[in-house]
């Protein structure tokens, strides 16, 4: 072992009091685990005091492992439960070497930890993974690489693709500022060894006084902030969403090279990939198996991004009940237990989807997502008496379309802090925002899956976003979103992303799909079926400039009149997915 591991090694005996159990674990700390290019990666061993070898739970982070191992408390029943838990700092994180560079290296670093925690004399050799997030990703980074001792996974709350991550539909997600300037910059800071806030309270003083100036920076590229601190960030903005170079982190279309069983879970006010990565990964799972047992499972509660939402009961605007709620230890060690221990414990005769319906406030259980017994119902978007109207396909729009300006340097602005179910009945006030409603329900309509908008659209500009929020409007007049901000935007430009960057015409319609609302809600008697359609949706994604130009390069923006077309000829559409 080398000298800088010796520094950081030590086994600590330690009593399981805190989870009532009466045997002893055994903790070592910083334990070194070399990677293939030689940089020490740190972790901290928690296991049962026994000289059997046992099944090993890998948790990766950059988080602080032993803010995790204070945070949470999975490590724990794992170990009181019968296995070996292993928390790593990733490379050039706290305890471990190396530069840091988001998710970059965690394809290699991954593989080569779960190969190191499956020789150890501990280990019998098998081993799974746990974490959300970014704790997740990792996950799936390593399991596309094929290491051969991963045999079970639960990846919650992550992504699918690079495209749904980085960028959503073509536009660049801006939630990667506050991640690095909070999560990232400090530690960086303290290993460079450069000025800059540290501590918590004073990151988030500095953010107070400089943060709406970093969020509305244009161009992007030349963000005087953070550039010493997370030069990763400035690499992404190199590359715009079709550039070949997203494929190291690309899952999708890689299921096949991953043998372990996997659970995936999500939330309806997750991050909007979370949702999405989820059922893409687990229909891709089911997919690349066919033939053979798919051993995944997919879970969809009413959550917001985090272990300790999944046990909610109320969330923004609405309350669940406390059936909403898992046992988020319990999920994830019954699973463990069925596939690293061999337990018949019934997890293979349950269906393999559990979602939430809102609404109705109830678990629904499928052998698919979205489930087979969904038909689509259309609803076509129109205008009676300067109201915009979703009606039935059958009957004709009096307007042909309807119009609005777009000013990028005034956009619409998401009054709130947090993805929950939030009132956005006030947006519809703005002249900037059009609004699409049914009549009251007179009977209620569910649905589960993705809801898709086909819109025709023309503008007197070249590109724009187009945003269409699914809408919940209650008889009391509340507008309560079904989802998270990110999945109902596209980008006009890249409308067909295989194509790469297509800039519009002025005034030639375009036919536009935004496929990702996805959510389950139940539509009561007498609340309205809603959209809300706009151009931007601050400050959750990148400023569309109208221009043409990239926002990553260029500061210069223009208003532009956005048509939203509803004729005979050019029919636009939402798309339902029904269930009984």
């Amino acid at each position: 072992m080398p000298l800088s591991a010796l520094r950081w090694f030590t086994v600590i005996p330690i009593v399981l009091a805190t989870v009532g159990c009466s045997s002893n674990m055994i903790v070592e700390r910083n334990v070194a685990v070399p990677m293939r290019d030689g940089v020490i990666l740190r972790a901290d061993i928690f296991r049962p005091d026994t000289n059997k070898p046992l099944p090993v739970l890998l948790y990766r982070t950059p988080y602080d492992k032993e803010f995790a191992a204070a945070e949470y408390t999975t490590h724990l029943s794992a170990v009181k439960r019968g296995y070996v838990v292993v928390l790593q700092d990733v490379r050039g994180r706290y305890a471990s070497d190396g530069v840091f560079n988001p998710y970059f290296d965690e394809a290699n670093d991954g593989y080569d930890s779960i190969g190191w925690a499956a020789r150890q004399n501990w280990s019998n050799g098998d081993v799974g993974s746990f974490g959300l997030s970014y704790p997740a990703a990792v996950q799936w980074l390593a399991a596309v690489q094929s290491p051969p001792q991963l045999k079970a996974m639960a990846p919650a709350m992550t992504f699918s693709s690079p495209r749904n991550f980085f960028y959503m539909n073509g536009v660049f997600d801006m939630s990667w500022l506050p991640w690095a300037y909070f999560n990232i910059a400090p530690d960086a800071r303290v290993r460079l060894g450069i000025d800059g806030e540290t501590s918590d309270s004073d990151v988030a003083s500095a953010w107070d006084r400089e943060g709406d100036e970093i969020l509305s920076f244009l161009p992007l590229r030349e963000l005087p902030f953070l550039r010493k601190e997370a030069p990763f960030y400035f690499e992404w903005l190199m590359h715009p969403p079709d550039d070949d170079w997203w494929s190291w982190a690309e899952i999708r279309g890689h299921y096949d090279r991953t043998d372990a069983a996997v659970l995936n879970i999500s939330g309806w006010y997750d991050e909007a990939y979370g949702p999405e990565g989820a059922v893409t990964n687990f229909n891709g799972l089911v997919t690349a198996r066919r033939g053979a047992r798919p051993r995944t499972q997919l879970i969809l509660g009413p959550w917001q991004h985090g272990v300790f939402e999944t046990r909610e009961h109320g969330l923004g605007e609405l309350y669940f009940g406390p059936d909403s709620e898992i046992n988020y230890d319990e999920t994830l060690l019954r699973f463990f237990d069925h596939y690293l221990k061999g337990k018949n414990n019934g997890l293979e005769r349950e269906a393999p989807v559990r979602y939430w319906v809102m609404g109705a406030n109830e678990w629904r259980y499928a052998d698919t997502f979205p489930p087979a017994v969904a038909e689509s119902r259309s609803l076509c978007l129109g205008r009676a008496d300067r109201s915009g109207v979703l009606h039935d396909c059958a009957a004709e729009s009096r307007d042909p379309s309807s119009s609005f300006l777009a000013d990028p340097e005034h956009p619409v602005v998401d009054p709130y802090g947090t993805f929950a179910p939030h009132d956005f009945q006030d947006l519809a006030d703005r002249s900037d925002v059009l609004v699409f409603e049914t009549l009251p329900l007179k009977e209620a309509i569910t649905i589960a899956g993705y809801t898709r908008a086909n819109m025709f659209v023309s503008c007197d500009c070249r590109d724009f976003d187009l945003w269409v929020r699914l809408i919940d409007v209650h008889p009391d007049g509340r507008a309560i979103n079904l989802m998270s901000p990110g999945g109902d935007v596209q980008r006009v430009s890249y409308r067909d992303i295989a194509k790469g960057k297509q800039l519009l015409t002025p005034g030639t319609i375009y036919e536009v799909e935004i496929g990702g609302l996805l959510t389950a809600n139940q539509f009561d008697v007498g609340h309205r079926i809603g959209i809300q359609v706009s151009a931007s949706f601050a400050p959750h994604l990148s400023r569309n400039l109208q221009t043409g130009e990239s926002e990553t390069t260029s500061a210069r923006s223009r208003t532009a009149t956005i048509t939203i077309h509803h004729s005979t000829d050019h029919v636009s559409v939402i798309d339902l997915p029904v269930i009984p």
